[in-house]
């Protein structure tokens, strides 16, 4: 059986984006998985300063620890600004303290929703442009536009955007 860990890149406790990564793994068939989140990992705000002074945080080698021992990645970007939420650039930044390659070449899953139309586009295309340069192996991705109105009760409601996240996910589950 796979070992799969799936989070999303954000630390609220309603996140959207877990609400997606969660639904999503339900489609993963033989497979076990992890669903992290980064509440569970506090760290400082990255800096040269504090690393000098502190050390890496064990909450890094932690979460990195998770993706070494995983058969697969699947997570979902949430979009601050157009760009990664702090949190989730916080645990890169402090991972790739102790490797580069924080995703250890394992098959990738992106996933990202937005309660606007972009579906949280724009931090997709920095995921599927930067990942690779850190090891990441993306294998498929998928954005949900306008969240409140295509996910209720704990699923995709429109079913074409329903046939496509299911698409990716047996894509990404081949390649596990």
């Amino acid at each position: 059986m796979k070992n799969i860990i799936a989070f999303a890149g954000s630390n609220s406790k309603k996140s959207i984006n877990k609400q997606l990564v969660i639904y999503a793994s339900g489609f993963l068939e033989e497979a076990k998985v992890s669903v992290l989140d980064l509440n569970d990992y506090p760290l400082p705000i990255y800096g040269v300063d504090k690393e000098a002074e502190s050390g890496i945080p064990e909450n890094a080698a932690k979460f990195l620890d998770k993706i070494k021992k995983a058969d697969g990645i699947a997570v979902s970007l949430a979009e601050h600004n157009g760009n990664f939420t702090v949190a989730f650039k916080n645990i890169i930044d402090w991972m790739s303290r102790i490797e580069q390659k924080v995703w250890h070449n394992k098959p990738m899953l992106l996933l990202s929703t937005s309660p606007g139309g972009r579906g949280g586009a724009s931090s997709m295309s920095i995921a599927k442009n930067g990942f690779p340069h850190m090891g990441a192996n993306v294998i498929a991705n998928f954005s949900l536009p306008k969240f409140y109105d295509n996910f209720k009760d704990g699923r995709v409601v429109n079913e074409e955007f329903n046939q496509k996240i299911k698409e990716a996910v047996t894509t990404f589950q081949k390649a596990v």
